[in-house]
């Protein structure tokens, strides 16, 4: 495989839990709710994942157990924040906050296990195609999942009842409510929704691209994925395209290195963070744009009868 059939591989894989987070937080915020946590329950779902997969030697339950950790998580939020009003911002944080210490208590005696060799995944024919082959059609199930999902949430958003419901509810939940639709519950179901795809996210950081744990395996991977979402103007195709865009840094950084670029690797490690920070104050310089792309009600509560 050469150079550059190993750097789009490896940008497809860097980008895959991006892109996995990323999506599940713009289900959270179509919906009007802002979820600050996903740092928090990538760190929970990648020591759930890798435990699992650790006594099991299965792949598929530790994709559940991180599923399931990163969607338990996300419905203690909701229910804080949707079901007793609690402040977005505040519990997002505190979210996050609670899942890198418990992440690091529960993940005490993994610290610098690894996991036996992954199988590899290959798709006849195509495989063997010169340098998209290997770029392309050797990546892990969950990289196509992930592309499968953005198309599925792009249409569900877009060509069908339940999203437009979903993305009313994010624009003027008051006028849901008005029609009938259950805006909390709606809402809920969304946070968890997105919550089990920040947990898949997690777990496939610690079972699949880096099969191993070590404390704050994440590493701002959730912080960036929140970025994604502004920087995709809530539009699930670009998640996509950004989640690779950053993948991509994040593995130039390394080239870089290996090529012996004379430059300080710290300064090459800042890359994927620098480029979050430039894009948002990009966006953030107009103000108008925001207002367009950005559902009404975000981070806004809603009170039934009030």
């Amino acid at each position: 495989m050469n150079e550059v059939a190993l750097l789009l591989a490896a940008t497809i894989a860097s980008g895959t839990p991006l892109a996995l987070a990323g999506l599940g937080l713009l289900l959270n915020e179509r919906a009007g709710v802002l979820n600050l946590g996903a740092e928090g329950m990538m760190l929970v779902a990648a020591i759930a994942g890798f435990a699992t997969a650790f006594a099991t030697g299965s792949d598929m339950l530790a994709f559940a157990a991180g599923a399931a950790a990163g969607g338990g998580m996300a419905l203690v939020f909701g229910v804080l924040v949707i079901g007793l009003n609690t402040n977005q911002y505040a519990t997002g944080l505190a979210l996050s906050i609670f899942g890198g210490g418990f992440s690091a208590f529960v993940g005490a005696g993994y610290v610098g296990q690894r996991l036996s060799d992954r199988a590899q995944w290959a798709l006849p024919l195509l495989s063997d195609i010169p340098v998209l082959g290997p770029a392309l059609f050797r990546q892990h199930p969950l990289a196509w999942i992930a592309l499968l999902l953005c198309v599925a949430i792009a249409l569900m958003l877009y060509r069908t009842r339940a999203g437009l419901i979903l993305r009313a509810i994010g624009e003027s939940p008051e006028s849901a409510h008005a029609l009938g639709y259950p805006v909390r519950t709606l809402r809920l179901l969304a946070v968890v929704a997105g919550g089990a795809l920040c947990g898949l996210a997690g777990a496939f950081l610690s079972v699949v691209y880096a099969p191993m744990w070590v404390e704050g395996l994440v590493a701002g991977r959730g912080w960036i994925a929140l970025a994604l979402t502004a920087f995709a103007t809530w539009r699930p195709a670009r998640v996509l395209l950004g989640a690779y865009l950053f993948g991509g840094l994040t593995m130039v950084q390394f080239w870089m290195q290996t090529a012996g670029v004379p430059i300080a690797s710290y300064w090459l490690a800042m890359l994927p963070y620098v480029a979050t920070i430039v894009v948002l104050a990009v966006i953030s310089r107009n103000p108008t744009w925001i207002r367009l792309n950005m559902p009404a009600s975000l981070g806004k509560a809603y009170h039934p009868g009030h």
